[in-house]
């Protein structure tokens, strides 16, 4: 993760919350072509580059519960990097970042072998916030005690077809791959009507088709009769409210999926 150069700090001292930082990072991330992905099994954030796993943990300040989070994500990653708010000179770690205990928390940082992002906030709350890399994990990654817990992350990571979450919320559910594929089918079947598992599946839907309609976790969906599933009013009322913009993503892959097959879809509603 290259490092960015550091911003001019100009900002009163706010209160930040964690889900602010999200997006700056997320950005920052991206940019330089990381896969981001947000809220995983527990992380803030994850970036992936190939096979390299990247977690940033995310608090309002530094406390000794954001070093308990972010040693034990060295357990699954590659690098691991704690993230914190700067609110200018006069602010939050602006100007503490030159005390003697500012001084202290890196040496420790170092010494754990993690790295230290900071998102700089600015007086116009229609400037950009800049993300600074202050250093880079260090040494050699500790070893990997935790390689199953690591493939789940992965696994959910390739699941999840974009990055829908904010790091750091809490209190509203995390768009999961489970989640994700669940909402493809009900969008499938707002616009097409009752279908067959196997009638979805041609349409794109996930390989656990079956077992999504079966259990039915989020009460989304009906058995009409042997092999036969409807949307419920509820669930439809809940993806309209909730998911519209992914249902947007998945209507336009449904359109394009139709269109292959010589067909047209009928208008959303």
């Amino acid at each position: 993760m290259a490092s960015a150069p550091s911003a001019k700090h100009n900002a009163p001292l706010l209160k930040r919350l964690e889900c602010d930082l999200s997006p700056p990072i997320q950005a920052y991330l991206a940019a330089q072509g990381y896969t981001v992905r947000s809220e995983v099994n527990g992380c803030d954030i994850t970036a992936l580059d190939g096979d390299r796993l990247i977690v940033i943990e995310m608090k309002r300040s530094f406390s000794t519960d954001l070093l308990i989070q972010a040693t034990e994500r060295q357990r699954v990653a590659d690098g691991v990097y704690v993230a914190l708010p700067v609110d200018g000179d006069s602010g939050r770690h602006g100007r503490d970042r030159y005390s003697k205990r500012w001084r202290g928390i890196e040496r420790l940082l170092k010494r754990l072998e993690l790295g230290l992002v900071l998102v700089h906030f600015f007086e116009d709350p229609a400037a950009t916030p800049a993300v600074e890399v202050a250093f880079h994990p260090t040494g050699t990654p500790p070893p990997r005690r935790k390689p199953k817990t690591r493939q789940a992350i992965l696994r959910e990571i390739a699941g999840r077809s974009g990055d829908y979450n904010v790091g750091g919320t809490s209190g509203r559910p995390v768009l999961t791959a489970y989640r994700e594929q669940a909402v493809f089918i009900a969008c499938c079947l707002g616009r097409l009507g009752p279908m067959t598992p196997c009638a979805l599946r041609a349409l794109g839907t996930s390989p656990k088709t079956q077992n999504i309609l079966f259990k039915n976790v989020y009460n989304w969906f009906e058995r009409l009769e042997r092999g036969v599933y409807a949307l419920r009013p509820d669930g439809r009322d809940e993806i309209a409210r909730t998911y519209a913009g992914l249902a947007a993503v998945y209507g336009a892959k449904l359109d394009e999926a139709l269109a292959a097959e010589g067909k047209a879809a009928p208008p959303s509603g």
